[in-house]
């Protein structure tokens, strides 16, 4: 593996992605249209600091290591960039030449928008996450097909995909025995917004890559992540990756901490009886670099399912009260009627062996973890808008 392209490098994951497998001597190409940014801005939602546009961080970034990170603005919905991207007609926003680098060996795939509430605000933003992430998802297998099937996709799915079955969740796939004859399957999906339901439709979509023209896939189940600092941001603070807390786009830890600190209570919806899996944004990067290190085989859909451990939301308001009032915050728990559509209670046993087979070391969720982001959490405390942080959007 020499060169990777990451779709979706301006993100919370995308851009610490790109640090990650820089840092490490690849060579790395970042795309993005700053649609998160831009949603950001016409939501009015709240970020816990500012920071610097894709092509100012890729600077920083080669000023303080010397390593480049090729950055193209634009919007992968187009597919002439998308194809651009493998056949060398595309122009860089900003690299120390712009020379081609060649086709890559692998593929990030971020580049969706990432957000159940958005996806069920209106019909606009239902038809905008529809739109957006299956036609970004169809442009890259038609780029792959016509130009890299030997470039290995690595792709962010969600464990919602899978929902909240009254049986084990298996690692993408599943056996059935059906009137005496077995087959393999891939397990059963039932997402429980838009957004989780255009996850469901790429998922069919690769998979039919992979079996029609042999196409190399590995696709992560991610849950829910948490956390600010990786290695790379602790280098210089302007390195920050994106940091939101509001309901639609923060994840539940970030924003309870984010909460805690502002004096806001914990917003647990419904009784909090509802169960996740959970990692560490570190493990996130861990997951995607060794799953490139080795990569699926032509012709395979392999699926991973990205979560080191699992909580119910009331058990993670339990430990972040408990931190936040160690550190003198008079933190409130406040039961809220549940504006989605979900179970409150259920059984959820997921499996996820599979990245850990593969040298995956856990970061833990445990109380030092916890108190780490709630210092950096209070650092920008003056940047925290309370009347962001709950709006109560409806499924």
């Amino acid at each position: 593996m020499n060169h990777v392209l990451i779709l979706g490098g301006d993100g919370y994951l995308g851009w610490p992605t790109a640090m990650y497998f820089s840092i490490r001597g690849h060579k790395v190409t970042v795309v993005d249209n700053y649609f998160r940014r831009n949603a950001c801005k016409e939501l009015d939602t709240g970020m816990l600091y500012p920071i610097p546009s894709l092509l100012e961080r890729a600077k920083i970034w080669h000023k303080i290591t010397g390593k480049e990170i090729k950055v193209i603005v634009g919007d992968l919905n187009e597919p002439d960039l998308m194809r651009g991207l493998f056949n060398g007609k595309i122009t860089y926003n900003w690299s120390l030449n712009n020379n081609f680098t060649g086709i890559p060996e692998t593929v990030v795939h971020y580049a969706e928008q990432p957000s159940a509430p958005y996806s069920l605000i209106d019909y606009k933003y239902a038809d905008i996450t529809l739109v957006n992430n299956l036609r970004v998802t169809n442009n890259l297998m038609w780029a792959l097909r016509d130009y890299a099937r030997e470039t290995h996709v690595v792709k962010l799915g969600t464990m919602g995909e899978y929902g909240t079955p009254n049986i084990d969740i298996e690692e993408g796939w599943i056996e059935i025995e059906h009137k005496k004859r077995k087959d393999k399957f891939l397990f059963p999906r039932q997402g429980s917004s838009i957004y989780h339901t255009t996850k469901i439709m790429d998922t069919d979509l690769l998979w039919f890559g992979v079996r029609i023209w042999g196409l190399k896939v590995t696709d992560l189940m991610q849950g829910p992540v948490y956390g600010i600092e990786t290695e790379e941001t602790k280098i210089d603070e302007s390195l920050n990756t994106i940091f939101n807390y509001d309901e639609v786009f923060g994840t539940v830890i970030n924003r309870f901490i984010v909460q805690a600190v502002s004096g806001h209570p914990l917003t647990i919806y419904g009784k909090g009886g509802q169960t996740r899996g959970y990692l560490n944004i570190k493990d996130t990067l861990q997951c995607v670099y060794k799953s490139a290190l080795s990569p699926a085989k032509a012709g395979e859909l392999r699926i991973f399912n990205q979560i080191m451990e699992t909580f119910s939301v009331k058990d993670l308001a339990k430990k972040i009260f408990n931190v936040g009032n160690k550190r003198d915050h008079n933190v409130k728990i406040d039961h809220l009627e549940n504006p989605r559509k979900e179970s409150e209670s259920h059984y959820y046993n997921p499996v996820y062996q599979g990245l850990l087979n593969i040298g995956v070391k856990p970061n833990y969720l445990t109380d030092e973890v916890i108190n780490s982001i709630f210092i950096i959490v209070e650092k920008h405390i003056k940047n925290i808008r309370k009347d962001v942080i709950f709006r109560g959007i409806k499924w």
